[in-house]
Formats: C-alpha cells, structure tokens, sequence
C-alpha cells in the first residue's frame, strides 16, 4: 500500500467572463446528407457579423437604502434606484446608503415622529436653495418714473434668470425700496424665497437704472 496521501478531490469553478462576443454567420454553410461528410467551408462562411458585445452592456442599476438626506436622490428611509458607479462611490462607500434587503428596509423605515417632522420638502429643494443663494440677481428699475420695488419686480426678475415662482412666494425688506435714486445704483439688497411652503433662500439683488 502506498504511503501517499490522496489529493483532496476539487470542483473546478467556471467564473462567465464579462469579455464575450456573441456573433453570427454572415453566410451559413451548405447542408450535408445524413452520414455524408461535411461540404467543405469557404473564406465567406468565416466572415461573422456581431450581434452583441458584453463588455459594452449597460449594467442595470443598482437599488439602494438611504441612511439620510441625500441632496437631488431623496429622504432617509427611500429606496432609490442609481447607477452602479454612483452608487458605489457616492453612496455606498461614505456610509449615506445601504444596499436594499428586507433587514434594511426594515432598519431604515421612518418612524411616525421622522415622518411629522419634515426636513426637506423634496429631493432638490436643498440644491434649489443653494443656486438661488449662489445668484446675484440683477432688478432693472425705471430711472425717469417713480416706483417702489413690489414682488412682482422680482418674479420677472427671477424668470430672466430662469426661475419661475409666485408672488406669495417672495418676501421683500421690511423697509420699502423707492426710486429712481441714483444713489442706490448697483446697491445691494436680499429678498426671500419661499421653496415649497418650507425650505427659504436669501436671494441677493441689485439694483439697476434703465
């Protein structure tokens, strides 16, 4: 009897590789007769066409679970679906979302209390604020009629600039802003934006003779 030891029997492990090309016959080969021997092929029947490259498939996205407010994704506690790199690298890895199994949906769940107490009125209200906020926004005055800034001078200011809202949603200074004054050419005077009931941005104006 032999005093070696058997080798561990192994199963091999066939991993499919992302590098596959699925291609097709330009031409098919002629038929044969049964126990016949194959027609021989010409250069033509190796000329493949591609049908689809695997390796340039776009990917599915990926569903994860947010752990917080995500500025433009959503609230704590939503299940957004995102692209596998986003995901990865702006969510998954800086700990703001965790990957979608029933064990974190349920951990994740807001709570009553957590849905009383809105933080953000919506995905890109936050990122709305900081644009209106980042704006110097350029108020264009009669210089030969007298007037006195109203909301609406600001609302037609605004949608020059590509923003549309509502008077309602604009609360001017305390103290009213008249004019024409030269004095006030280019001087500077903050107005707020109501966003959704909730969130406010201080928008920056200027004022300007025309």
């Amino acid at each position: 009897v032999s005093s070696k030891q058997l080798l561990p029997a192994t199963t091999t492990i066939l991993n499919p590789c992302r590098t596959t090309f699925i291609l097709k016959r330009r031409w098919d080969p002629l038929l044969h007769k049964k126990n016949q021997k194959p027609r021989k092929m010409r250069a033509k029947h190796f000329v493949y066409d591609l049908v689809e490259d695997t390796l340039v498939k776009k990917r599915e996205n990926l569903e994860v679970v947010l752990t917080k407010y995500v500025e433009g994704i959503g609230q704590k506690g939503d299940i957004v679906s995102v692209n596998r790199n986003k995901a990865y690298n702006s969510l998954l890895l800086p700990g703001l979302a965790v990957y979608k199994t029933p064990e974190n949906v349920a951990k994740y769940t807001k709570t009553e209390a957590e849905l009383d107490e809105v933080q953000h009125s919506s995905p890109f209200a936050q990122r709305t604020v900081n644009m209106l906020e980042r704006l110097t926004l350029a108020v264009v005055m009669n210089k030969d009629n007298p007037w006195v800034i109203e909301p609406w001078h600001i609302r037609v200011s605004l949608r020059k600039a590509g923003y549309y809202c509502n008077d309602n949603c604009i609360i001017l200074p305390e103290k009213p802003i008249t004019g024409p004054d030269m004095q006030k050419q280019n001087k500077e005077f903050y107005v707020t934006i109501v966003i959704n009931g909730l969130e406010r941005a201080k928008v920056k104006c200027r004022i300007h003779h025309w």
